[in-house]
């Protein structure tokens, strides 16, 4: 069956079918690749990834390749899960011949309410699809597969799960698939050089962390790597794909997570002479670190989180704020950036425990950051937290372009404060003198991070307007409600 891997296109600039950890709009306009898709393309040579967001094509177009295709399999995410099957309706429209298979966080979740959502979905591969995928194209009947739930005279099946995959190295190169499909010139990350290409060096992440999506529904925690020697090969091949390439970022859960494996995988990385970036956890030493750096590592991203000891044990991140405090010395000792993660809104969240959030961060000083509101998202232990206490509410969890809207409220510490203080956290910690100078220097002495950079600054304007407009208008509510039920009762 000629197969179709789509990206779809549903909110403007919105990245869900990526392979991101939080799938969302962002507030400057970032596209990561949809590795999870390439790899069973790759194993299927007359298919199709279409990634639609960042190649900027529209629903009617997307509409409009389902004549071509006999299969497709649709990457899809609960913030635009509405609109992926509305997408997957209008396909099976326009060919009724085309089968439709969705993939994703959500069908872990939620099979059996993702298939009786729509009749245009056949049937969902539960966590990982690569071998399912090409499997069912080449022949194999449903009740073979692994981890597939369906439909059979009217009623669901779910199949049993089958192993984790073991051996990535007998899986094919992404990047193969982004040469033959993607333009690399459509993804940017503000944080990492451009153009950048991305794949992974292992899967699953072994820690616990309550409110992280991907390890919780889709890749697992059990940690599995591919073989250095594969991994070097790889990024060998990707040099010479792409000319002009200025950076390779490793989008694993956690890279670096065990110590031996880095560093030798870091020898072999060495003598290709590139520069990359990675994920990385607080608990990584110095000398692994420096193996990094001097390997070509250029900056980690880095999940802070909070900057209050109790709610880092809540969310049961397994690191402590010295261990956090000590990577950070140790990675500006030696020459490496970091772009940091926090988020507003976890377990046990108040005013006092945000404000030393910022303080931290604010001490840390790091390159760049990222401040996230709290998402419950189904399927991880923080949802059952907040479903369990009452917290979460009926709140949409995006506006209509896509970008976060808190969807929990902590008593004392309503919806719309969360979003306040997201905006109190940039502002105090941009707005700083020497993360001003530190940004204006960047601009003076490169003309294109200057023009990346007026860019950057009118999308996160746009969006701090909206986030205003939001905060005002949940007070207006808020005051008129009294009122309103006052009316009623009198």
């Amino acid at each position: 069956m000629r197969t179709l891997f789509l990206n779809p296109p549903s909110f403007e600039g919105f990245d869900g079918g990526a392979g991101s950890r939080w799938p969302a709009t962002r507030e400057i306009e970032s596209y990561w690749y949809p590795v999870w898709l390439c790899y069973p393309a790759g194993m299927l040579p007359d298919s199709k990834v279409v990634d639609a967001p960042p190649h900027k094509i529209s629903i009617e177009q997307t509409v409009a390749l389902a004549r071509d295709f006999e299969l497709l399999v649709l990457f899809t995410s609960t913030p635009g899960l509405h609109v992926d099957i509305r997408i997957a309706e209008m396909m099976r429209d326009a060919n009724p011949r085309l089968r439709v298979a969705f993939v994703g966080p959500p069908v872990t979740v939620e099979p059996e309410r993702i298939l009786r959502a729509s009749s245009a979905i056949d049937f969902v591969v539960r966590r990982e699809f690569d071998y399912q995928i090409p499997q069912y194209a080449q022949g194999r009947r449903l009740e073979e597969l692994p981890g597939v739930s369906f439909r059979r005279n009217g009623e669901i099946v779910h199949n049993p799960d089958g192993p984790v995959i073991e051996n990535l190295d007998e899986l094919p190169w992404v990047t193969k698939v982004y040469q033959r499909d993607l333009d690399i010139t459509r993804y940017n990350v503000p944080f990492l050089l451009y153009p950048y290409v991305a794949l992974y060096t292992s899967r699953g992440c072994p820690a616990l962390c309550t409110f992280c999506l991907w390890p919780q529904t889709h890749s697992g925690h059990r940690w599995r790597v591919r073989s250095a020697d594969d991994v070097a090969a790889e990024v060998r091949f990707a040099l010479e794909a792409f000319p002009g390439l200025k950076e390779i970022f490793f989008d694993d859960d956690t890279f670096n997570y065990q110590k031996a494996r880095t560093i030798e995988l870091c020898r072999k990385l060495k003598p290709l002479k590139f520069t990359w970036s990675c994920t990385s956890r607080v608990t990584t030493d110095y000398e692994t670190l420096k193996a990094m750096k001097e390997a070509g590592c250029r900056l980690m991203i880095v999940g802070y989180e909070s900057g209050d000891p109790q709610i880092l044990k809540n969310i049961k991140k397994g690191a402590t704020l010295e261990m956090a405090r000590r990577f950070t010395r140790n990675a500006k000792e030696l020459g490496i950036a970091i772009h940091g993660d926090f988020i507003v809104g976890l377990p046990g969240e108040t005013r006092e425990t945000i404000r030393r959030t910022i303080e931290f961060a604010k001490s840390l000083d790091l390159e760049t950051i990222q401040v996230s509101i709290a998402h419950p998202y189904p399927g991880t232990e923080f949802y059952d937290y907040v479903q369990r206490n009452g917290l979460i509410t009926l709140d949409p969890m995006t506006d209509e372009q896509g970008h976060q809207l808190p969807n929990i409220r902590y008593p004392g510490l309503d919806p719309a404060e969360l979003v306040e203080w997201v905006e109190r956290f940039y502002g105090e910690y941009y707005f700083r003198p020497r993360v001003v100078w530190r940004i204006v220097r960047r601009a003076l002495f490169d003309s294109g991070e200057r023009r990346r950079l007026f860019k950057e600054a009118r999308e996160y304007l746009a969006l701090r307007a909206r986030r205003r407009r939001f905060v005002a208008e949940s007070r207006a509510r808020a005051l008129t409600a009294p009122a309103q039920q006052e009316e009623v009762l009198s």
